[in-house]
Formats: structure tokens, sequence, C-alpha cells
């Protein structure tokens, strides 16, 4: 799942190609379906025996051998970067967020998982004033505040206690919103297609260590869930970075929520799964929260080149 934030901070960094906000949303809404399509085909995997980091290796290897055509395509220039230690850092946050993801998806449903993952951008705006040093005024502190209401509303509905699945949906939350800070200094250098080839590059043997320990040889029909992580991974990351090089970020990320819809009816039609109205409650707050803060944002970054070509 940190692939995904990634992608989406990294192709908003991408100039409009086209201005061509329909094409930007059918790209977004496309690439929300494959990620809800990762997420069952991963709960398809470890329904199967599979542990969660078994998982999480094979997906990074899937992506891996997807991606070889780009390489082919690209030469090695492909592999080189002047931020490799940034890379290295990234990573080792972007394992974490993919492990607690993935674990959260063995333990508790899918829908569940994706209302929760909205909170990632609210982490990113935290981690960008502990990090960063940006100025958050009172608005963002409001919507933050707001975000962080409709999370408990999701996680404590009733008082109940907050499940080892639920802290890891946060953790991978957290971490997701922690790699959308640290990947826009990676921009400054890289393309997006370096940075995910690299990335997934990275993640295959740092992900095979943990897997090692858990290690069960896959059976043959296993085959179909594991290779439809792997397509729907890169397919989503392409998908997702032609929506945001085609429209604006703030249009682009609204369409995110279909995300969760997708993810719903999928699990229900797989496995049965449902979830409460609490759950949809608390993700339209969350989303709402984080739309307004990435529009202002834009706005903010609008004034701000405005100001500076006038200077």
């Amino acid at each position: 799942m940190s692939d995904v934030r990634i992608k989406l901070k990294s192709a908003a960094m991408v100039p409009p190609a086209a201005g061509d906000p329909i094409a930007g949303v059918i790209w977004i809404t496309i690439s929300m379906a494959l990620f809800a399509g990762l997420a069952v085909f991963s709960r398809q995997a470890m329904n199967a025996g599979m542990h969660p980091f078994e998982v999480v290796f094979l997906r990074n290897a899937c992506a891996c051998v997807l991606l070889m055509p780009l390489l082919v395509y690209r030469g090695r220039s492909l592999l080189r970067s002047q931020r490799v230690g940034l890379y290295g850092v990234r990573v080792a946050i972007s394992l974490l967020s993919m492990q607690a993801w993935f674990y959260a998806l063995s333990l508790i449903p899918i829908g569940e998982v994706t209302a929760i993952s909205y909170l990632a951008p609210l982490f990113g705006t935290l981690a960008a004033v502990f990090l960063l040093g940006e100025v958050v005024r009172i608005r963002r502190w409001t919507a933050l505040a707001v975000g962080f209401v409709g999370a408990m509303i999701i996680l404590r509905p009733s008082g109940a206690a907050i499940g080892v699945g639920q802290v890891c949906a946060l953790i991978s939350a957290m971490m997701g919103g922690l790699t959308s800070v640290l990947v826009k200094q990676l921009t400054a250098h890289d393309d997006p297609d370096k940075i995910v080839f690299l990335t997934n590059a990275m993640l295959m043997p740092l992900s095979l260590m943990p897997a090692l320990f858990m290690w069960h040889w896959p059976k043959m029909d296993m085959l179909p869930a594991l290779i439809g992580m792997g397509v729907c991974a890169v397919l989503g990351h392409v998908c997702v970075v032609r929506g945001y090089a085609a429209t604006d970020a703030s249009l682009a990320m609204t369409f995110e929520f279909s995300k969760l819809p997708f993810a719903v009816g999928i699990a229900y039609l797989a496995f049965g799964e449902v979830i409460d109205a609490w759950t949809w409650i608390g993700a339209v707050i969350i989303f709402a929260s984080a739309v307004y803060i990435t529009r202002r944002e834009a706005r903010l970054r609008a004034q701000r080149a405005s100001v500076s070509d006038r200077s």
C-alpha cells in the first residue's frame, strides 16, 4: 500500500501533459479499482495459507518481473540515482507500511482497511510539519482534527476495543503519510518511473528477509492470485501516474474515494464481507478533510507561484 501513496505524490509533481480532467478522472477511477483488486487477490492468497510477509515479498517479486520491460526500454539509466540513501530510508518505511497493510487485510474486512487508509494524507501533513517545518494554519489544523474524528468513528463506534487489525491499518496509514513526504525530495531528482522501479527493486530483497522466517512454498492453485496481485499493483501505478499527469492533483484525489465502493463491492462478491454504516460515515469524514487539505495546498501553491512570477 505505501507504493500507492508515493505514486500519488510523485505523479502530483508531474506537470499536466494534456490538461484533460475527464481523462484524469477515468485513469484515477481505473487505478482505484485495480488497487481494490490487489487487496482481494492478497486476501485470497492469505486465505489459502500464505503468511502476510510472504505475500508482501511475492507481490514485490511479481511487480519487478512485470516492470522488466521498462528496464529494457530505459536501459541502465533506470538503475542510477544520486539519492540512494534517501531511497533506502523510503524503502524501509515502505516495507513497514506494506507489511502492516497486508497483515491488517488478514484480520479485518477489506473495506475497513481501505477506509482507515484515507488517513495517510493527514499523517503526511503532520509529517511535513515536523520534518520539513511547513507552516500549518488554523484551517488545516481544523481539517486534521475533523479527519481524526472520522477515524475514531471507524475504530470505536460503540466503545469497543481496538484490535490488532485496526492498529496495523493505522500504522500502515501513518507510514504511508511519512513516505509521501520523503518522496517530495526524490521527485526533485528522479522521474516517477525510476522511483517506482528502484523502489520495487530494493523492496524485493528487503521483503524476502522477514518472509523467509514464515516461508512455505506456494501451491500451484495460488498462482492466479499471485499473478493478479502483481498485475493490479503495476497497472494501478501506471494508471494513477497517468491520472495525476492529466489533471490537477486536487481534482484527481477527489476520485480516490471510488476505491472504497470498489473494495467493498469486490470483497462482498469474493468473500461475503460487509462493513457497517459507521465505517462509511467515518470514511466520508476522513476523506472530506483530506480533500480539503489537498485543495487548499493546491491553492496556496498557485498563489505562491503567481507571486513568484510577478516578482
